[in-house]
């Protein structure tokens, strides 16, 4: 059997062009699949003979290997996943490497496929295309999360690990939730049952020199052994513990834009937008990653000035920043200096709190609080980020994807807790459930700079968003930070995308008779008379294939709007 695995860490050894590391995932064809794009890739600037040979010679190989799909696929997963084939990958940030590594897996089309965090520095649009993927996905998966929205659309069975207990639910994320509440109901009320029972037995213990001459030693060893299940049971029940710090509320008015623009490189990133966030407003902003969600940010917090336009800010604003740079960590200092500064203590609400004591509220063990941030998970490093965000006063809270490896329970307190906020919040997430429950307003940026504002959440959104064609697309420019260059809108054919464009009519004629084949297949009498485990293999091929072949057709449609345009 195929496995493919996308894990949270990134091997320190590779390294290599793009390309080359998603089409290792394609096992024996990888080196065809690279040579023929390397060649295809120097034509484009050089039309030497030999190298027209040396490309006729890979392609007659490739034809011989039936490997025209598998380079295609590369190629689709690439685009949708917004990659530059040619970046080096040991030049990329950590997100995009991880994005690049779900690519690899992806190609390969294996029997087993084993996702750690898939969703974690994808947007929105990536994400979507990636669900629609693994539904056509024909095999095996396996995959954590912590974004519910993947989990719901996705899962047919859901492994809880819970307090060192595994548990197995069928179904989809929904019914695990319904049942779950039922089962945590039913041992609260066996808890309550035990510690009213614990309760009495102390009092026999505790009574007097009657009680103690009666007293059996099996009924002893049973109370010493209640005990010790109760200190358990309040061990494992571990659970973050997160307030905000009370301070003044600000004016009414929190920021006021007016007709504000900014490009970068003589490219629009904002366009003549005008907004009033007034106090108590929870505003989401949703768009394609490197767009310039975070540089929106910047522009109404007054860190970068509008190149046309005022921004207006209220009066008594203190605001609270969580950065999805991560920025605010020093990676050689311990979790507790990281906090505190060297101080023993911090601030709650006016109060002083021992810093392990505090950070002891965010499930960081004495041990733990030690230790240098660069030992610290993703999950963790989020926890502390939260941690020093909620020592800050703030009637403005500014969070830039505070979601990213949040456990599921961590993830519904941070929700509930800005629910409860009574001050402004900017919220940039990729994350559609959480959008969904704590925004009250959308900023959606449309491309060419067009920045706009839709009531309620995400699922609002969508069912009010323009007609197709002007929504959110991942072939607008990218813009990865204010001082990056974005890409260019389009660009000229390469004599790849020539040849691609060419052989995908012939590649999706191929799937169409493979998918035909299969139809009739199933349509034959007797054939649900066979076992299950060859129907079962039918109908993930015809999944697999249809998933396919859909993809064929996306990617025409791009090559032929790119001639087109080119």
């Amino acid at each position: 059997a195929r496995i493919a695995r996308l894990t949270q860490e990134v091997p320190e050894a590779l390294n290599g062009p793009v390309f080359d590391v998603v089409a290792a995932g394609l096992g024996s064809l990888a080196e065809l699949v690279r040579s023929y794009h390397h060649l295809a890739v120097r034509l484009e600037t050089d039309q030497e003979e030999a190298l027209l040979q040396q490309l006729a010679d890979v392609q007659q190989q490739l034809e011989a290997a039936h490997g025209w799909q598998a380079e295609q696929r590369v190629e689709s997963v690439l685009s949708r996943l917004q990659l530059d084939a040619e970046s080096e990958f040991s030049t990329l940030s950590g997100g995009l490497k991880r994005r690049v590594l779900l690519a690899r897996a992806l190609v390969l089309e294996p029997d087993l496929l084993l996702l750690d965090e898939p969703t974690n520095h994808l947007d929105i649009e990536s994400i979507d295309w990636l669900e629609q993927f693994l539904l056509g996905y024909g095999g095996a998966l396996l995959f954590v999360t912590h974004d519910r929205a993947f989990l719901q659309r996705l899962a047919t069975r859901i492994i809880e690990l819970d307090r060192g207990r595994a548990s197995d639910w069928p179904g989809d994320y929904a019914n695990f939730l319904r049942r779950k509440e039922e089962v945590l109901n039913a041992e609260e009320r066996a808890n309550e049952r035990f510690d009213k029972r614990l309760a009495e037995e102390e009092i026999w213990i505790r009574q007097g020199i009657k009680a103690r001459r009666t007293r059996n030693e099996g009924r002893v060893r049973a109370l010493q052994a209640m005990r010790e299940e109760r200190s358990r049971r309040r061990e494992q029940q571990g659970q973050v513990r997160m307030s905000l710090q009370k301070t003044e509320q600000s004016g009414k008015l929190v920021v006021e834009a007016e007709r504000i623009g900014y490009a970068w490189d003589e490219q629009a990133v904002v366009k003549d937008l005008s907004i009033s966030i007034m106090r108590g407003d929870r505003i989401g902003v949703i768009g394609p990653n490197g767009i310039g969600k975070s540089t929106l940010l910047h522009l109404l917090l007054g860190r970068l000035e509008p190149d046309s336009g005022s921004v207006r800010f209220g009066t008594k604003l203190e605001v609270a920043y969580f950065d999805q740079l991560r920025a605010a960590l020093d990676e050689t200092r311990s979790v507790r200096d990281n906090l505190a500064d060297g101080s023993d203590t911090v601030l709650v609400n006016g109060q002083p709190k021992h810093v392990i004591s505090y950070l002891q509220d965010f499930l960081f063990t004495p041990d733990r609080a030690r230790q240098p941030v660069k030992a610290l998970s993703g999950g963790e490093r989020n926890r502390l980020l939260l941690a020093k965000l909620f020592t800050k006063p703030a009637n403005v809270l500014v969070m830039d994807e505070p979601t990213n490896d949040l456990d599921l329970e961590t993830l519904e307190l941070l929700e509930e807790l800005l629910l409860e906020y009574t001050g402004t919040l900017l919220l940039v997430s990729h994350d559609r459930a959480f959008i969904n429950s704590v925004v009250t307003s959308t900023l959606v940026f449309e491309g060419n700079g067009r920045v706009a504002e839709y009531v309620g959440g995400y699922d609002d959104w969508l069912r009010q968003r323009p007609v197709a064609g002007q929504t959110l697309s991942v072939k607008k420019p990218e813009r990865k930070a204010v001082t990056e260059k974005p890409r260019a809108q389009s660009r000229k054919m390469g004599y790849k995308e020539q040849r691609e464009l060419e052989l995908l009519p012939e590649i999706i004629e191929s799937l169409e008779q493979r998918l035909a084949s299969l139809l009739s297949e199933i349509a034959a009498p007797g054939f649900y008379q066979q076992d299950g485990a060859t129907i079962s293999a039918v109908n993930r091929s015809v999944a697999a294939v249809e998933s396919e072949l859909a993809g064929s057709y996306r990617r025409w449609e791009e090559l032929e709007q790119m001639q087109q345009t080119g």
